[in-house]
């Protein structure tokens, strides 16, 4: 009986209804949600998510997502995870004018003529199509000049693939990147591990402990923080004890009075 009613509940959330909605969020109008997260639920079929006018955030990955049209009517959408679907087709997204963070990592998208509906929206500044942590990418991505023809199409575009391209950061990302594989380089050769068994370490085994200074000033200040800080401890004691007994006579004080007859 209950396998059946797990299985009943697993066939519900295969659509996005306003009773999926409201006991997910705990609101009663659909318009009053902000935030929502519907992640890993099976869902191929967003249903009355359109009707959600006022959401700003929006988490739909891990689901078996085709069709995007009911998204079309979010104009205040900011952020959206769209990531491990099965979407090919972005046109419906044209329409979110306030987007600024589109994830479609693990997707189907297969050509740059994809991307283009995009275009149109000023705002978007992070675009994700590949995400290395979870091996998530888009037939689109194969394509040798994809990242450079990304950048080309979104001019304002900051963040491709979870790598800053512009704005605070991105010289030093860079640099970091390139350090990285340059030393990745350096640890291999013909595809086999170098080894270096003379390696040492930069510092001497004892560099990092602290070493106490026998300076008589640095040594009566140790002597007066630890004798403050005992004393800290006895105040806290008592204070505690005087709080428990004004709670415990507050509370003999509350009991009703008992008059023996």
């Amino acid at each position: 009986m209950d396998s059946k009613r797990e299985k009943d509940q697993d066939a519900d959330c295969e659509k996005i209804t306003s009773v999926l909605l409201k006991s997910r969020t705990g609101e009663f109008d659909l318009e009053s949600i902000l935030f929502l997260k519907l992640r890993g639920l099976g869902i191929h079929d967003l249903g009355c998510i359109g009707e959600c006018m006022n959401l700003e955030k929006l988490d739909l990955s891990g689901n078996n997502i085709t069709n995007l049209a009911p998204l079309a009517s979010l104009r205040l959408l900011s952020v959206l995870c769209l990531s491990a679907n099965r979407i090919s087709n972005l046109e419906p997204l044209r329409n979110c004018d306030s987007l600024q963070n589109l994830n479609l990592a693990g997707n189907i998208i297969s050509s740059i003529e994809n991307l283009h509906c995009l275009q149109p929206l000023r705002k978007l500044e992070n675009i994700r199509l590949k995400d290395n942590t979870y091996n998530y990418t888009n037939p689109v991505c194969r394509n040798a000049a994809y990242r450079n023809i990304v950048l080309e199409m979104f001019p304002n575009i900051k963040v491709l693939d979870g790598e800053r391209v512009v704005g605070r950061g991105s010289d030093l990302y860079q640099l970091c990147k390139d350090i990285d594989d340059t030393i990745k380089a350096g640890l291999y050769k013909n595809g086999q591990l170098v080894e270096h068994p003379d390696c040492k370490p930069w510092v001497e085994d004892n560099y990092w402990e602290i070493k106490r200074s026998n300076n008589a000033i640095i040594e009566e200040a140790y002597k007066q923080f630890n004798d403050v800080l005992h004393e800290c401890r006895l105040l806290n004691n008592r204070a505690t004890h005087v709080i428990s007994q004004t709670e415990r006579s507050m509370s003999l004080k509350k009991q009703p009075k008992q008059y023996a007859i």
